[in-house]
């Protein structure tokens, strides 16, 4: 199936609006044509699977389908946020990109696919103070572990708001770790959902922690801290 034909079941299969096929091409088009696109992953007809399609399993999530408030951390070629931001146009989506070449990249995406429930904030998550407990949802795909995702996200949602993180295969260790790092941070891990967003698709989950509880004082820590001192490892101390 060409990349148009895929985007359109696509549409159909996941109950997107009637503008979504287009602005997913515009979305997959860009991708193939810019020099400064970030990902290995280009040509439109493997990009509509391998990006699109592996986004919008996203939305097997009830609470990140619901969300009104959306932050993607880490947001890079814009998946899975700025899909998400086609598939649900009445959602405010925030692509958080601290690198300032993706976050130009990010920029052109939004104009391309005419996305105007689009804000990209070129800052890192750690960073961006005025998104702090404002989020409904946040997402990552392919960013860092699972104890750093916590640490990142816990700070940005409400009560009640999840985290989503795309993962591969399940590592039993790391997900403990996410665990532990989840309720140091006010995070509770739901049930791993496993997807299988296209055919060829192996070994795909997806991570979700609900904020129970409020994050205590002192997080999010210093940029940089929670990739070099992970909570829930023998390394957390501040």
């Amino acid at each position: 199936m060409s990349g148009g034909g895929r985007l359109t079941a696509l549409a159909r299969d996941y109950a997107l609006p009637p503008e979504a096929p287009a602005r997913l091409e515009a979305l997959l088009a860009l991708l193939a044509q810019d020099p400064e696109a970030p990902s290995s992953v280009r040509a439109p007809s493997r990009a509509a699977d391998v990006h699109v399609a592996d986004s919008l399993s996203g939305l097997a999530v009830p609470e990140l389908r619901a969300a009104a408030m959306i932050a993607d951390i880490g947001a890079g070629a814009g998946f899975p946020g700025l899909v998400l931001a086609v598939a649900r146009p009445e959602a405010e989506v925030f692509a958080v990109e601290a690198t300032a070449r993706k976050a130009r990249y990010l920029e052109r995406a939004a104009a391309a696919a005419e996305l105007v429930n689009v804000r990209v904030i070129a800052a890192r998550a750690e960073e961006w103070a005025a998104g702090l407990g404002r989020m409904d949802a946040v997402t990552a795909r392919a960013l860092a572990s699972l104890p750093v995702l916590a640490e990142y996200a816990a700070p940005l949602l409400r009560p009640g708001g999840v985290l989503v993180a795309w993962k591969g295969a399940r590592d039993a260790a790391e997900e403990a770790a996410g665990a532990r790092a989840g309720a140091a941070l006010g995070l509770a891990p739901d049930p791993v959902l496993p997807v299988r967003p296209f055919p060829a698709a192996e070994h795909r989950h997806l991570h979700v922690y609900a904020k129970r509880e409020p994050t205590p004082p002192g997080f999010p820590r210093r940029a940089g801290m929670a990739v070099k001192r992970p909570l829930g490892s023998d390394r957390s101390r501040r």
